[in-house]
């Protein structure tokens, strides 16, 4: 199939999906449950939801990458978000990168991000929150399993629901920092991500997770944009767990093909919500 037609043809699949259950489905109260899960993945993008103040939840998974022939890519994304407020939420995420064997493994590159939703059901936003977020070299550069770069970004997220669909856009600006590997030196740049991301149930506790993303060439370099379709089913297996398996396949741009798998788990509460964090009004 030329790249061409490819491209056509999973725009077309994303766009009547989405329109045939968005007709089918009806509306759909929030679960006030503190244990109900708010997954973040298996999307690259973020909901403006957080977690109950209090409670501690963990997103795990494994992501593995088709580099080219023979060779492959693997890394466990680990996510730990705390409750801190009724609009505010701690991400820590601890990524662990594992190769093939012959090939370098270890801790990859930790972030802190603070997810703080600022409107609630907005004419034009939804629910609207930002999110940023700082990571650190806590990887090996010369190893490949971190940038050797402290990064600064931002994410804008847009929720939305549709009856039984969720939408949710995100646009996110990071500042590379620095890097130095041996004589090496790399420069500082600026990078950016866009996402839109829908779910839908299809069956009792079975959903479908589709989502375009891509990174927009700007800094005036000379890396090429790239653009990638995600797409799998998740399941909930209980109101505090949900699993989720997948795929990702590349249609612009220089990009693996990828598999993935995971699950979010509620943990409970951490610590009493009298103590959490209150919402300024």
């Amino acid at each position: 199939m030329q790249p061409a037609t490819r491209r056509r043809t999973i725009l077309a699949f994303v766009a009547v999906s989405t329109f045939v259950y968005s007709a089918a489905l009806k509306a759909q109260s929030p679960d006030s449950d503190p244990r109900a899960v708010q997954p973040e993945r298996p999307t690259v993008a973020t909901h403006a939801h957080t977690v109950a103040p209090g409670y501690i939840e963990i997103e795990a998974g494994t992501q593995g990458d088709r580099i080219a022939a023979g060779k492959r890519a693997y890394f466990a994304p680990i996510v730990t978000k705390l409750g801190l407020g009724s609009h505010l939420q701690l991400n820590l995420t601890t990524p662990v990168v594992f190769r093939t064997l012959g090939q370098s493994n270890g801790l990859g590159d930790v972030s802190v991000g603070l997810k703080w939703r600022l409107l609630d059901d907005h004419e034009w936003l939804g629910d609207f929150a930002i999110l940023p977020a700082v990571k650190f070299p806590s990887g090996s550069l010369s190893g490949d399993t971190g940038t050797g770069s402290t990064d600064v970004s931002i994410t804008a997220i847009s929720s939305h629901a549709f009856g039984g669909v969720a939408m949710d856009i995100n646009a996110i600006y990071t500042r590379l920092g620095s890097a130095r590997d041996g004589a090496n030196v790399r420069d500082a740049s600026n990078a950016a991500l866009w996402t839109a991301s829908f779910g839908f149930p299809v069956l009792g506790n079975l959903s479908w997770a589709v989502e375009l993303f891509g990174q927009p060439t700007i800094d005036g370099t000379d890396t090429p944009s790239t653009a990638a379709l995600l797409f799998g089913p998740t399941y909930l297996v209980s109101p505090a767990l949900n699993l989720d398996v997948g795929f990702i396949a590349p249609f612009h741009g220089d990009m693996p093909n990828s598999l993935y798998a995971g699950v979010v788990w509620n943990v409970g509460r951490l610590f009493s919500p009298e103590h959490a964090l209150r919402r300024h009004r």
